[in-house]
């Protein structure tokens, strides 16, 4: 099984504490190896026993019934991170305003179609295969593009990285 970038949604932020020691922990009671952790937002590589859905949803599981909450767990392999950096269609003004938000299934196309036609001021985003795409004028933090707008509009959940970030989880996934 190759190397998997493990992304939990929305963790250490609105009160969802996760700290990135218990995810590597509860990780490799799963069976996975390999395992570390980069940055405290929900990003894990490792080396998952068996199939990746069920390691994604046993992780799932393990995190609400740890915690208490629920959280999507959203994998992609090293090149799938790769294929979609090289496909981001915007102009790269700056790395943390343009976004890869891996979503957990391919969207509709008539929900794709009829959320593209949705104006978000100057913020820039098209979907490509199972991630959103986004370049935000101003930054994620000031947008109308948000998570639960996302979601009710692709009726898919998903989890954003920058540029930065996603280049960054390549190049440790190269590491191994």
């Amino acid at each position: 099984m190759p190397r998997r970038v493990v992304l939990i949604r929305a963790i250490n932020v609105g009160g969802a504490k996760l700290p990135m020691a218990d995810l590597r922990a509860m990780a490799a009671e799963l069976g996975a190896t390999k395992v570390s952790t980069y940055i405290a937002s929900g990003n894990l590589l490792c080396d998952p026993p068996g199939a990746v859905d069920e390691f994604d949803r046993a992780l799932e599981a393990a995190i609400t019934e740890r915690f208490g909450y629920a959280r999507e767990v959203i994998s992609r392999s090293r090149d799938d991170l790769a294929a979609a950096l090289a496909d981001h269609p915007f102009a790269v003004v700056d790395p943390k305003y343009s976004y890869v938000y891996c979503l957990t299934g391919t969207p509709d196309a008539a929900k794709i179609a009829e959320f593209e036609k949705r104006p978000f001021g100057d913020d820039e985003f098209t979907v490509i295969g199972d991630n959103l795409h986004i370049r935000f004028d101003g930054g994620a933090g000031g947008s109308k593009l948000t998570a639960p707008v996302i979601a009710k509009g692709l009726g898919v959940q998903g989890t954003g990285r920058n540029l930065k970030t996603v280049r960054t989880l390549i190049d440790l996934a190269d590491e191994e």
